[in-house]
Formats: C-alpha cells, sequence, structure tokens
C-alpha cells in the first residue's frame, strides 16, 4: 500500500503517516547495524527524466544496500561514499562489482587501492545486446519487401532470454531467425556468449573469447567487431570473475535497482529524496 493508500484506511494526515513511515525505516537502518563491506556492488540510478542519477552501494555478502547518494554519477560522486564508509572500513573492501563506467572505477582505485574491480555481467550483456540491436536496425534499413517485415516490430523478441518469452514470441523469434541469416547468427553468438562466466580459470575463459570471436569471421557484424575491443579493453575486469574468490551474487545488484524503480513509481510526486 502506499502512503496515501493508508492515510485513507486510517483517516489520517498524509504527512503524518509520511513521517511515521520514515522513522520506522530510520529505525530498520539503525538495527542492521554499521555498514563493515568486504563485497561492494556499484551502480547509478535515474531519479528524475533525464539525465539526472544516483550512486547505489550496496553490501553483496550480506545482500544490503548500505549507501545512496552523490549528486550526480561523477568520480567526485563516488568519492563521497567512501569518506562517508571513512578510511579504516573501506580498507577492508575486497572487491567491487561495477559497471565499466570510467568514474566509478577511478574513485575506486583512488580510495581502495588494494580492490579487486570486477564488471558486472548484466552490464556486460547489455552492452551486448545494444550491438544485437543495432544489427536489426542496419537489417531494417538494408532490407525491403517481405524481408523487411519480418524484422518490423521484432526489437523486444530478439533481445529477450528465449526462457522468458511467450509461446507466440518463440514462434515470431524462430520465424525471423529463419528469414535473415546474419541475425540468425548474431543471436546464436548473443546467446552462447554468456558462457564466459562460467570457467573457474582465466585461462579457459580467454579460450573461450577467442573462439567466440574467431566465430565473428567474415561475417559482417560490426558492431560485434566494437563490443569485442570493449572487451578486450576491459578484459581484466570481466575474468576476473573466473577466480574462486570472485563469485559473488551478480544479480543482486540490478535487482535492487529494479525494487527502487518500482518505489519510484509507486511514490511520483514525493519531493523528500532522503524518504
Amino acid at each position: 500500500m502506499t502512503v496515501l493508500d493508508v492515510a485513507k484506511e486510517l483517516k489520517m494526515d498524509w504527512h503524518t503517516v509520511k513521517e511515521f513511515d520514515k522513522q520506522y525505516m530510520e529505525e530498520q537502518l539503525r538495527r542492521k547495524g554499521k555498514a563493515r563491506p568486504e563485497v561492494v556492488g556499484i551502480d547509478e540510478i535515474s531519479i528524475r527524466k533525464g539525465h539526472e542519477y544516483r550512486i547505489v552501494v550496496s553490501d553483496l555478502i550480506r545482500g544490503l544496500p548500505i549507501w545512496f547518494g552523490g549528486k550526480d554519477r561523477s568520480e567526485e560522486s563516488m568519492d563521497m561514499f567512501y569518506g562517508w564508509l571513512g578510511e579504516k572500513k573501506s580498507g577492508k573492501i575486497k572487491l567491487a562489482v561495477m559497471d565499466m563506467w570510467k568514474a566509478f572505477e577511478n574513485s575506486t582505485r583512488k580510495n581502495v587501492p588494494q580492490v579487486a574491480i570486477l564488471y558486472d555481467k548484466f552490464h556486460v550483456m547489455k552492452h551486448l545486446g545494444d550491438a544485437l540491436d543495432e544489427i536489426r536496425k542496419r537489417e531494417y534499413a538494408r532490407l525491403s519487401g517481405q524481408d523487411r517485415k519480418y524484422i518490423k516490430g521484432q526489437k523486444w523478441v530478439l533481445l529477450s532470454n528465449r526462457e522468458n518469452l511467450t509461446l507466440d514470441g518463440k514462434t515470431s523469434l524462430k520465424a525471423l531467425l529463419k528469414a535473415n541469416k546474419r541475425l540468425q547468427t548474431a543471436y546464436l553468438l548473443k546467446e552462447t556468449f554468456g558462457q564466459l562466466w562460467s570457467y573457474r580459470t582465466e585461462g579457459w575463459a580467454r579460450r573461450f573469447f577467442e573462439n567466440w570471436k574467431a566465430a565473428l569471421k567474415w561475417q559482417r557484424l560490426e558492431p560485434y567487431e566494437k563490443f569485442v575491443k570493449l572487451i578486450e579493453k576491459h578484459w581484466d575486469g570481466i575474468a576476473a570473475y573466473s577466480k574462486p574468490e570472485n563469485k559473488v551474487p551478480l544479480g543482486f545488484v540490478e535487482g535492487l535497482n529494479n525494487k527502487i524503480r518500482v518505489i519510484q513509481r509507486r511514490s511520483y510526486g514525493l519531493r523528500d529524496e532522503e524518504y
């Protein structure tokens, strides 16, 4: 129930209910104790329309959000988290999981130089999904007639995980891939890339990536070639997951962000950012 729902149900003033709720949440945070993270997840979330962001930091061992703040997603805003945590506690952090946003990495390496950096699988796969969508757009622009009709309106079907598709969605995907060889190749390559995170040594992970990269030869998939360069540039932070000590729940940060987005929709119009 929203604050407004509770206020109506109990015949209370909206502001009073909001303050009670705020006090309750403050007490829950107090009971959780002070943050002493060893593994942190770092991400940004848009708080209003346009490019206005705040940073969310989570303790991935305890599965808890521990900090929401900053003025944007800049290096200076990321510094604010480490300032809040303090030098002693920051020194206990062993691993930081993040996307490939340079400001987060720069701040982390500056404030906690001992930490290992791990790039989040979700964000890496999002870059691959964007590359696949660019191929879809190029194929749509290149083709005409019936061949073009197969591609129109199929973005969601093409980019979704196959297991999340309805029966109609799976039927549409099958027809699309049968009709367009280039999209079929790109789709199959996208589906197999997630295997990279299953390897237990960097050597095997690298061998898989080299084979995946070799499969691009003669395929004329330029957006994938750009994706390969991105992976090469950030390889150390991606391959870090193959080390046993870095096997952490990578989906927690994105799951938390989804929950925050639900709360944002339900609290539309609130101006109290702390609340």
